[in-house]
């Protein structure tokens, strides 16, 4: 459920012609705290049971998607591998509950609190005076003095990634005994309970070197329930066994082996014991889903020599198999069906497990140049785009909650959330057609024609951009690359009741053009229009594009559906130039979900004159040479929420700021779209001690940014995980850090109760 909290939408007039002051006017009014707190969309789905429940040992093999290249988390190519490690193996300070609020851990803290504010704000920790590093020394004030020396920015021999906090931070000492330490901070600092989350040894933090490189593939100093045995990048594997001198309650598993495993190849991993536990997409939390619903598949095998080929196909192709093996002769082919079989036999172990990720995909707008620039036509494009229908599309096949994201800055269930998007409105295509006359794009307005050089060297350039990405695509993984413009598929044709093919549609048309021909044109669109989950992708989506600090492209898909009909005929057009966007997706496995989310937001803008290009590059590229780069119009790609929005988010919607050497540092601000007044409520609210005023300048930030309309948060991304069903105490944890120590799997006899979230 969403909460509109101090009535925005009640209050605020249409957006069709106020300049950016009178929104901002409107915005700043009200965001009162008194409002009742949200709840999470979807609870965590572990199998939670009681620790007397769970089997002494055994070992859990959990896929990741990499051995982590670091096992450092404040690194630069950090990733979420290192964050698993680091949650099992170091301390934390503070954790996270299921509504992603800090919360004292109590195997290291009996306390932490803000004891003076006046002349500087101080903060003391008590320790846990069991809490001991695996060589037996105490954890105590040195280890946080040697953290925040190697991060707090004023030696730049430390290759660190951040420093945010501990920057802020005058003095660390002792305090009253050795499990004491007072933290004075030059500046007063809201999220200091950010701090110290993970806390490394001394060992690793105290020289330049040990921090660059010592903690890259070992740790040989740690504090959790778990300590890391060895990082085996032959076999990659990262395996954690149980730390010995653990003070607190003891880990039921005897070891954790995080293995690295493609987000294509999860399903068959975990069938053939493998993993034990896996981040999953649609298609095979379909797969595990089907196994524990029938004994088998009814395929077409049975009886026979005299299945044809063509019925072969078809069933291959419908229970997605690899389209090569598709594609081979028969022979092959049964081989592939009878492994997917055999395959499907043993995922009968398995369960589906699903909640909604601390993360949401949003639809980025490039506003650094071209029409983009101009703030009203960014808005009329998030009024021309049904944020609703977009989480329905993703969600509600999965069986999850479909709720448009209201805020960029937090999700639903957190303190600092409430829906926000009131700022811009709901959907209306006439106040997003409105916007756009205001910015001087006529609707079917005059088109210059190019002189034949220019449109001849456009061409060319535009060919050989298009082979470039499209080699890329290949040598990366074999994905669909290419481009085609929404709008334009069908010219002439009356483009009421026109739609974009759905799955099945273009299955069944791949089968049918093995037996007649199609025009070079054809053959573009159909290969434009098929999909390749995303980044985890963000990532994935499964892979983390920004610096390891969160999400990635995309989310787990369902299959393409049809795109609403009715679009408009003619282009929107300015000074003899039509309004024309180039959208920029990932290709590779997993990315169903971006483009069908992208066609069907193509469709929506197509209706109010905006025509869309969909270009599709490797997912190696996409990140690193388009988004990050600024080679894009759209694009989507996913962040992760945070409990400390004015500390992680300031740098994602921070405005730009040009360097001494011409360049602009745009930080993680991928739209390089801010404004002055978002940076001072960030500032502002990182600096006040009181938690009501600093939700309220959050809020007010967040407002500030629906206004600009650089990004449009869409849906909180699903979170599928196939899980053994034996294994409890884990699976799709939501905001909550996993306890690692009360993984395992469940004793004999002993039953599970019903999952919180009904999956």
């Amino acid at each position: 459920m969403s909460h509109d909290g101090v009535g925005i939408r009640a209050v605020l007039r249409s957006v069709a012609f106020l300049t950016a002051g009178a929104l901002a006017a409107s915005l700043l009014a009200g965001c009162g705290s008194d409002e009742e707190p949200s709840r999470p969309l979807a609870g965590q789905d572990i199998d939670l049971v009681a620790r007397d429940q769970v089997a002494e040992g055994g070992t859990l093999k959990w896929a990741v998607d990499a051995v982590p290249e670091t096992l450092n988390t404040f690194q630069a190519d950090a990733d979420a591998g290192t964050t698993r490690v680091a949650q099992a193996v170091l301390p934390s300070m503070f954790r996270l509950d299921a509504t992603g609020r800090p919360v004292a851990n109590p195997a290291y803290l009996e306390s932490a609190k803000v004891i003076e504010t006046e002349p500087r704000q101080v903060v003391l920790y008590k320790l846990n005076q069991q809490a001991v590093w695996s060589d037996g020394r105490e954890i105590g004030a040195a280890d946080f003095v040697a953290q925040w020396r190697a991060l707090s920015g004023k030696d730049s021999a430390y290759w660190t990634a951040r420093n945010a906090g501990y920057d802020r931070i005058e003095k660390i000492e002792r305090g009253a005994n050795d499990l004491q330490v007072r933290v004075t901070f030059s500046r007063p600092f809201a999220d200091w309970k950010s701090l110290f989350s993970p806390l490394y040894p001394k060992d690793v933090m105290g020289t330049p070197d040990a921090f660059n490189d010592g903690a890259r593939r070992k740790l040989d100093v740690t504090a959790g329930p778990f300590k890391v045995e060895k990082v085996d990048t032959a076999t990659k594997d990262v395996v954690l066994t149980r730390n010995p001198r653990w003070w607190g309650k003891p880990a039921k598993l005897n070891e954790i082996v995080l293995h690295a495993v493609d987000r294509d190849k999860r399903a068959a991993a975990l069938a053939d014991g493998t993993v034990d536990l896996a981040d999953i997409d649609s298609a095979e939390a379909e797969r595990i889903n089907l196994a524990s619903r029938q004994g088998g598949t009814g395929t077409p095998l049975q009886g026979a020599g005299k299945t044809s080929a063509k019925k072969l196909r078809s069933w291959a192709l419908a229970h997605g198999l690899d389209s090569d093996e598709v594609k081979a002769g028969q022979k092959k082919l049964r081989k592939a069906i009878t492994r997917y079989l055999e395959e499907q036999e043993n995922l009968h172990a398995f369960d589906v497990r699903k909640s909604l990720e601390p993360a949401y995909t949003q639809l980025a707008l490039n506003g650094a140049s071209g029409p983009l620039t101009d703030e009203r036509v960014r808005q009329a494009i998030a009024r021309a785009i049904d944020r609703e229908e977009l989480a329905k599309l993703v969600l509600t096949p999965l069986g999850l909650p479909a709720v448009p994201v209201g805020s960029h800055l937090a999700l639903s269930g957190q303190a600092d959330y409430v829906d926000n998007s009131g700022a811009l409105g709901g959907v209306d295509t006439k106040e997003a057609a409105a916007l756009l006359a205001d910015a001087g794009w006529v609707l079917g307005g005059p088109v210059k024609e190019q002189n034949k050089t220019e449109k001849a060297a456009g061409a060319e350039a535009a060919k050989k951009k298009a082979e470039a990405e499209k080699k890329k695509a290949e040598e990366s993984d074999g994905g669909d690359d290419g481009q085609y413009i929404v709008g334009e598929d069908d010219k002439g044709s009356d483009d009421k009741g026109k739609h974009h093919e759905s799955a099945e549609e273009k299955s069944e048309k791949s089968e049918k053009s093995e037996k007649s021909e199609k025009s070079e044109k054809s053959e573009k669109s159909e290969k434009g229009d098929e999909g390749d989950e995303g980044g985890k992708h963000l990532s994935q989506d499964g892979k983390q594009y920004n610096g390891g600090q969160g999400g990635a492209p995309g989310a787990y898909a369902p299959k393409g559906t049809a795109a609403p009909a009715g679009a408009v005929t003619a282009p929107l057009a300015k000074d003899g130039k039509a309004l024309a966007l180039r959208f920029v997706l990932p290709s590779g496995p997993g990315s169903e979900t971006l483009n069908s989310v992208a066609e069907r937001i193509a469709a929506m803008l197509d209706k109010v004159g905006i025509r869309t290009t969909i270009t599709k590059v490797s997912d190696e590229s996409y990140f690193k040479d388009h988004v990050a780069a600024g080679d894009y119009d759209l694009a989507l790609y996913s962040w992760p929420s945070s409990a400390f929005p004015a500390t992680d988010a300031r740098p994602i919607y921070a405005k730009p700021v040009p360097a001494a050497d011409g360049s602009v540092n745009v930080e993680q601000n991928f739209t390089r779209v801010g404004t002055d007044q978002v940076d001072q409520l960030f500032d502002q609210a990182a600096s006040t001690l009181d938690e009501d005023e600093a939700r309220d300048l959050i809020r007010k930030a967040d407002s500030r940014i629906w206004a600009a309309a650089g990004s449009i948060p869409l849906y909180q991304r699903p979170q599928l995980v196939g899980a053994r069903k034996n294994l409890v105490n884990a699976g799709a944890f939501g905001f909550q850090t996993p306890v690692y120590e009360d993984m395992g799997f469940l004793k004999k006899g002993a039953k599970v109760s019903p999952s919180p979230s009904g999956s």
